[in-house]
């Protein structure tokens, strides 16, 4: 089974960037190396649909349609909310933090919705569905949400190796652009 080339380069970056920040927990960084890869894909940064089937992109939309109390039909859409939840906030925090702040300027519900508490929040509550076919991701989920704020600081630092490596690519292009070889 092959390795998806981008999947080697989020697992590098995240291993090294969450060794840096002293989180020795080596199940985080593959979680979320698998995480930063599934979200190369738009349609899976916005999978959740609501019961019309419209994407939902609002944290405090999520937040409602992942409670049993609100709109969530089951635990199991509840869990599989939640998860997405602690995803989404985890990579917008981490990878585009200012994003953050320029939603809760056009977004409704997001204006009182603290991101980071409601990934945190998410995660733990995901790490509740201790028993049956989840037991086993259970304590991966506990740990996610008690590192948390360290992830983030992990995906930022993730950002910055990307934004290096793409402005070096960009130096040696111009640099080849700008010192064009001798012609005879």
């Amino acid at each position: 089974m092959s390795v998806h080339p981008l999947e080697l380069l989020f697992r590098d970056l995240t291993d090294r960037s969450f060794t840096r920040i002293g989180l020795k927990e080596p199940e985080i960084p593959r979680y979320v190396s698998h995480l930063l890869l599934d979200f190369t894909e738009m349609e899976h940064l916005y999978r959740i649909r609501d019961a019309r089937g419209r994407k939902l992109e609002d944290v405090g939309e999520l937040l409602l349609e992942g409670d049993v109390r609100h709109r969530a039909r089951s635990f199991e859409r509840e869990r599989t909310v939640r998860k997405h939840i602690g995803d989404f906030t985890l990579f917008f925090a981490g990878m585009f933090p200012e994003h953050i702040h320029n939603r809760r300027h056009w977004w409704r519900l997001d204006r009182n919705v603290d991101w980071i508490e409601a990934g945190r929040e998410s995660y733990r509550v995901v790490s509740t569905f201790d028993v049956g076919e989840h037991a086993g991701e259970a304590p991966l989920f506990r740990k996610l949400a008690e590192h948390f704020d360290f992830m983030v600081v992990g995906i930022n630092l993730v950002r910055e190796e990307l934004i290096t490596m793409s402005e070096e690519r960009f130096l040696i292009a111009r640099s080849v652009l700008d010192d064009p070889p001798p012609t005879h």
